[in-house]
């Protein structure tokens, strides 16, 4: 009989994860799946131990101090240093990598390898496919580089509009690629939904190491009985997340464009207070966001970008609330047209238009889709059920296999860099 994924297969003691991650300069989604994710594990007993890196550290630096944090980028030797000495002192019985970019690289996967420490990353963004981390290229789908050398998001500037950064990250993408960092040093990949999951298989990762674990949020209760009226963006106020399209959208609405609200704050933040300044709500605290989506009739998400899964989708969804957002990536995935929600044209605003002024001329449709999403929260995306889907991966690498002294291959002295 086996012990519990949570415990170690040779103990009783509690697992021991580290829990790597690069935290960005603007707090965003990643940073708060970690928090809750890292959260979760302690909740169920699990001994966490923690290595965060911020991209603060980057603000301010000298030239050759850039410099040297671009080699960082393609090796950092100060993350696999820090790694090696809290592996000695923590003794993990795993490495949990989440963001590894800038400040962390991959370097620290050998020295887990070296210390045969199974090594499992969540694939938050498209970072391993393009060096810009979005698929993204004057505001629409690229799959350019997928499955091949990245070089043509140093041609156009991908990333942050500049050669040389893009050039930096191609280095650091293009070099672990060939070193087999990726393939042979990861012993379990994370993919949010199936739509990234393929992607990635087509880009080059191991399909029998990738596995399927969405995000999760908590749930605040059933949400309260009464009317719900207008509708809500909540996310960052960028190009990627369609807010040029919800605001082309909203001025073919007419006057029902006051019942529409967005939230949250950006660099289009200004375009968003020059054409909607009565609907903009700032950027809220997380309890705002969910009393305000307590009392709105849907949600809207109109990402231009292919995103790899949809946080506020299932916020919303555990809130009672409907989603109308883009039919494509994570988000077409998560949103079933005219059951938990309404699928757009991505980047389409009259297609938006369209389906927002639907929405609000049928409330009691819209409600009835809030009660479908509920549900299929409560089935999905619930902190239990994904705590069930995170120990059985963890418990894949742990397990010993027929015939093999541990899950975890212990790589040989050849198949490592000098």
């Amino acid at each position: 009989m086996s012990r519990p994924p949570d415990h170690r297969p040779d103990g009783d003691r509690p697992l021991r994860v580290l829990v790597v991650h690069n935290r960005y300069q603007q707090r965003g989604g990643e940073d708060v799946v970690v928090e809750a994710e890292t959260a979760l594990l302690r909740a169920h007993g699990m001994q966490v131990s923690e290595y965060r890196r911020d991209n603060g550290e980057l603000a301010g630096l000298s030239p050759r101090a850039n410099a040297a944090a671009a080699l960082a980028t393609l090796w950092s030797t100060r993350a696999a240093r820090d790694i090696a000495g809290l592996c000695a002192q923590q003794r993990p019985d795993l490495i949990h990598f989440h963001n590894t970019y800038p400040l962390i690289s991959a370097a620290p996967y050998w020295t887990a390898a070296r210390r045969a420490i199974p090594v499992v990353q969540t694939l938050h963004n498209f970072r391993l496919l393009c060096p810009q981390a979005m698929l993204l290229r004057q505001g629409s789908p690229c799959l350019a580089c997928v499955g091949r050398l990245p070089w043509r998001a140093v041609v156009h500037g991908c990333y942050h509009g500049s050669a040389l950064q893009s050039g930096v990250a191609v280095a650091a993408l293009s070099a672990h690629r060939l070193l087999g960092s990726y393939r042979r040093r990861v012993g379990a990949y994370i993919a949010l939904s199936r739509f990234s999951r393929e992607l990635f298989i087509a880009g080059g990762l191991p399909a029998a190491r990738l596995h399927l674990k969405p995000n999760f949020v908590g749930d605040g209760g059933a949400p309260p009985a009464g009317p719900r009226s207008g509708g809500l963006f909540v996310g960052r106020l960028s190009e990627e997340k369609g807010v040029a399209v919800l605001l082309a959208a909203m001025a073919r609405l007419g006057d029902e464009r006051s019942r529409l609200w967005l939230a949250g704050d950006g660099p289009l933040a200004p375009l968003v207070q020059q054409q909607a300044p009565a609907q903009w709500l700032g950027a809220l605290a997380p309890a705002q966001v969910r009393l305000r989506m307590q009392h709105s009739l849907f949600l809207v998400a109109p990402s231009t970008c292919l995103e790899t899964f949809g946080l506020a989708v299932i916020e919303a969804f555990a809130c009672g609330l409907a989603v109308i957002g883009s039919a494509h990536g994570g988000l077409g995935e998560l949103i079933e047209d005219g059951v938990t929600g309404l699928l757009v044209t991505p980047g389409d605003a009259a297609d938006l238009a369209q389906k927002i002024g639907w929405a609000l001329r049928h409330p009691q449709a819209m409600a009835n889709m809030g009660l479908a999403a509920r549900a299929r929260y409560l089935r999905h995306y619930t902190p239990q059920r994904n705590f069930q889907q995170l120990q059985a991966i963890y418990h894949s690498l742990l397990t010993p296999q027929p015939g093999e002294p541990h899950a975890f291959r212990t790589p040989t002295r050849t198949d490592q860099p000098d």
